[in-house]
């Protein structure tokens, strides 16, 4: 397969979308691929997570002792944050071999999500590994930088009087510097998320590469053809943008509508409902309750059925890119032709 520019990867990855998804078309098989589609690429590039603690509501001394309620509750809410960033991990380690089981259906042009769930667990569970340690790199930094805007901040509001308004001075020497670096960490957050996946998800699964060894090799690709990985970067950014953008365009309307009739029917009933008694009441919630689950299944269908198309057309695009510069990529979505038979005939 021959190098494409980024510019002309895009007719051939809609094109290569359009076939993966539409030929042949059924719905069950359409819906599976767009959940899956959805669900790899848009969960999450790599882990990320934020908490909030919890304070108590009352600021007086308390009448309990200390050691009774608040060594519990710190217990309490230490546990419940265990759990969820386990959980994390474990649904974002199942993603991850999602990722690689889709790639393995693109590359292929098969619909059988199995086959790679499988063939790539080892590969899956080092990449894993790996965006986990680049994500815990990318949080330490993004702490580093934001030490000194929340000494800032503690400062501003122990110097703010009671019931007047902050230091305005002091609130905009912090607000100001810190819009460009929230830019510029966000977009360091995808390119670092477009080199992982895009670039060296591939050498991964394919050639069974180390950490070490597939940035190498993608390094070395980057250095030869900046500008092309340069422009790729960008489109990668912008074409999505524009995709979801004339989606909500042509959508919005139906959308409109659709929403609309929902939630008359449901104000409908809630009015019909209000003054029920007995039996009545719970033959009202019932169908509030039908009627809600309906809008949500709607709009999850609509999510899959219109997302999938778009998250399938970025993998696509990575892999029509990124395949003319990865020959073993290449060679697999577009086979080279067999070679030509040579020799003479031999005599009888």
């Amino acid at each position: 397969m021959r190098a494409i520019s980024a510019v002309d990867s895009v007719s051939p990855a809609i094109q290569r979308t359009k076939e993966f998804l539409f030929r042949p078309f059924t719905w069950g098989t359409y819906l599976k691929l767009g959940l899956v589609a959805m669900i790899t690429e848009g969960v999450g590039s790599n882990l990320r997570s934020s908490t909030r603690s919890g304070q108590s509501s009352g600021h007086g001394p308390m009448d309990h002792s200390p050691f009774n309620l608040q060594p519990l509750m710190v217990a309490e809410i230490i546990a419940a944050l265990l759990l969820a960033f386990v959980l994390c991990i474990a649904i974002y380690y199942l993603v991850t071999r999602l990722r690689f089981a889709y790639f393995h259906c693109l590359i292929h042009n098969t619909k059988l999500i199995r086959p790679g769930w499988w063939l790539y667990e080892a590969q899956a569970t080092r990449f894993f590994w790996l965006n986990i340690a680049v994500g815990f790199c990318y949080l330490l930094v993004v702490v580093a930088i934001s030490l000194p805007f929340i000494a800032g901040f503690w400062r501003l509001i122990r110097e703010m009087p009671p019931g007047g308004p902050p230091n305005i001075g002091l609130l905009l020497s912090l607000v100001l510097p810190l819009i460009p670096i929230i830019i510029l960490l966000v977009l360091a957050g995808i390119l670092i998320d477009v080199v992982l996946r895009d670039w060296m998800l591939p050498h991964f699964a394919l050639d069974n590469a180390s950490a070490g060894e597939a940035w190498t090799r993608v390094w070395t690709r980057i250095k030869a053809e900046k500008r092309e990985f340069f422009v790729y970067a960008l489109l990668r950014l912008i074409l999505p943008t524009i995709a979801i953008i004339a989606l909500f365009v042509v959508l919005a309307i139906p959308g409109v509508i659709l929403a609309g009739s929902l939630a008359a029917i449901e104000y409908g009933i809630h009015s019909a409902f209000a003054d029920a008694t007995g039996v009545s009441t719970v033959i009202g919630v019932i169908l509030e309750v039908f009627f809600g689950l309906v809008a949500f299944g709607f709009f999850v269908l609509a999510s899959v059925a219109v997302g999938g198309p778009v998250t399938t057309g970025i993998r696509e695009y990575a892999l029509i890119f990124y395949g003319g510069r990865y020959q073993a990529l290449g060679d697999i979505l577009y086979p080279p032709p067999p070679p030509l038979p040579t020799g003479g005939f031999s005599a009888p």
